[in-house]
């Protein structure tokens, strides 16, 4: 029983069991996939088991950017005799920490560098170590560290600190090992679907918290937004260790017709073989550098609005906090729904053969730095609209997930033996683009506050333009010559 498709090699013929023929020379790449369980399939069902690790690990970071106001919102001092029974217990169930607003810059930047210093070694590493490992060992250590935070913040700060930073190491394994994953078990026209729905979990995770975590801290005390998150994690950690598998050859629940169709689809892409990685060549390569730039251009416009949207919100609407958090969660929901519709979108478009690989890369890509900047340029000109100011920010980060279809998967199709490699060092030089961005902004808003968003998002849409002009230019999809060498050659 034979599953299969052209795979880009001109002298090989794959029999389709569906269609009874024999593909051509000429003919685009097709599967023959009318047999197997298409969205209630195990690799699927995998898909959403990442996408469950992403919006676990995201709301664990992203919990005490609100968490943190009501740990050091107090002026009272602790222990006076005259403090009434309410205060006591309140102050026992919320716990207050004099942490100066420098502290509270490091406590909250800590996952960051964590994050960012990971990256290089995973995505090395991913291609040689058992990626099931690496994540579930990652999964369970953000996790257990998650429930370690409130008496870490107990003992001092100092512990805090620590906590964060190896939590965002963790969480950057997690974030940049899990793409290794699509190298064995995403068949090429589905690339898209697979990967947008576990991605979208890093926009779902940040809706959550932003929806749950005030309501947790009044109800329950802030410490409890840690041990729920972290408990999460844990079981979410044994069903990780249960149900994924490296490869789907080994996999004891998988069906036969969904094994072979998965591995015939992949057989002239995936090495059994582990090669050094072509450094040199990688560096010389123009497509790599456009998924770099693309990433550059993605995260800074995406820092942006993570970071300052409530900035934003507050600055024009002048809402009250628990209005501000809801505002906020907002553009995160529609931008996970629009995610996964861009997932299904690109591979219908390479399924019915409507465009190719590369033209569905560029075409996601130019949404979704083109459609953002405009948005974005439109924002301060809506500031005695409510409606308006709420409708255009959705507008911009929803729009800005198309991007999960172009560049933040190119590499997928120019190099998949060095795909872990590839993300990380593109997710690095996302980090980069961030980190940039958030400076700049803090510095124009405090510099002019008066005209400070326009020239934030003028600047952001130069930025697009920018990332994407280079990107259409040199971009590419089809496998580079150095991530071909020595393909079937043993070690």
């Amino acid at each position: 029983m034979i599953y299969g498709a052209k795979l880009g090699n001109p002298r090989k013929s794959i029999l389709c069991k569906v269609e009874r023929k024999v593909f051509t020379e000429e003919e685009e790449i097709t599967f023959c996939s009318e047999s197997v369980p298409g969205f209630c399939s195990f690799r699927y069902g995998l898909s959403f088991l990442v996408h469950c690790c992403n919006v676990i690990t995201t709301a664990q970071r992203a919990c005490l950017n609100l968490t943190m106001v009501v740990m050091v919102n107090s002026t009272d001092p602790h222990g006076l005799p005259n403090t009434s029974t309410k205060k006591l217990l309140d102050n026992i169930k919320n716990p207050v920490y004099n942490w100066s607003p420098d502290i509270q810059g490091i406590i909250l930047s800590s996952t960051f560098y964590g994050f960012v210093i990971i990256q290089v070694p995973v995505g090395y590493f991913s291609g040689i170590y058992s990626t099931k490992k690496m994540i579930g060992f990652a999964l369970c250590l953000s996790s257990v560290l998650s429930l370690l935070i409130p008496p870490a913040a107990g003992i001092g700060v100092a512990w805090v600190i620590v906590c964060r930073a190896v939590q965002g190491a963790a969480q950057g394994i997690v974030g940049t090992a899990q793409f290794e994953i699509y190298v064995k078990w995403a068949p090429p026209l589905e690339r898209g679907r697979l990967t947008s729905m576990s991605t979208s979990g890093f926009l779902l995770g940040p809706f959550i918290v932003l929806l749950v975590t005030g309501v947790i801290c009044e109800s329950l005390g802030w410490p409890m937004v840690f041990y729920i998150f972290g408990a999460c994690g844990c079981a979410l950690c044994l069903l990780w260790f249960i149900l994924f598998y490296d490869d789907p050859k080994d996999h004891p629940c998988i069906s036969i017709s969904e094994k072979e169709y998965i591995t015939s689809s992949l057989v002239q892409q995936v090495s059994s073989s582990r090669q050094s990685l072509p450094i040199k060549a990688m560096l010389k390569s123009l497509p790599v550098w456009a998924i770099s730039i693309g990433s550059f251009t993605f995260f800074w416009s995406h820092i942006i609005m993570t970071l300052y949207t409530p900035l934003f919100i507050n600055s024009t609407l002048h809402v009250n906090i628990k209005e501000n958090g809801f505002l906020s969660s907002l553009p995160y929901l529609f931008a996970w729904i629009c995610g996964n519709l861009v997932g299904q979108l690109s591979d219908f478009f390479l399924t019915r053969n409507i465009l190719s690989v590369i033209a569905v890369r560029k075409l996601f890509t130019a949404a979704g730095f083109l459609l953002p900047a405009i948005f974005g340029v439109c924002l301060p000109y809506l500031s005695s609209s409510f409606y308006g100011i709420v409708i255009f920010l959705i507008l911009v980060s929803a729009t800005g997930s198309f991007c999960l279809g172009g560049v933040l998967i190119n590499g997928l199709d120019i190099a998949p033996r060095y795909f872990g490699f590839i993300k990380a060092c593109s997710t690095l030089s996302g980090m980069l683009g961030g980190l940039i961005a958030s400076t700049l902004t803090g510095l124009i808003l405090r510099q002019d506050p008066e005209s400070a968003w326009f020239k934030t998002f003028i600047l952001m849409a130069a930025i697009n333009v920018t990332g994407l002009i280079f990107y259409l230019i040199v971009a590419k999809a089809e496998i580079q010559d150095w991530a071909k060498e020595r393909q079937h050659t043993r070690l």
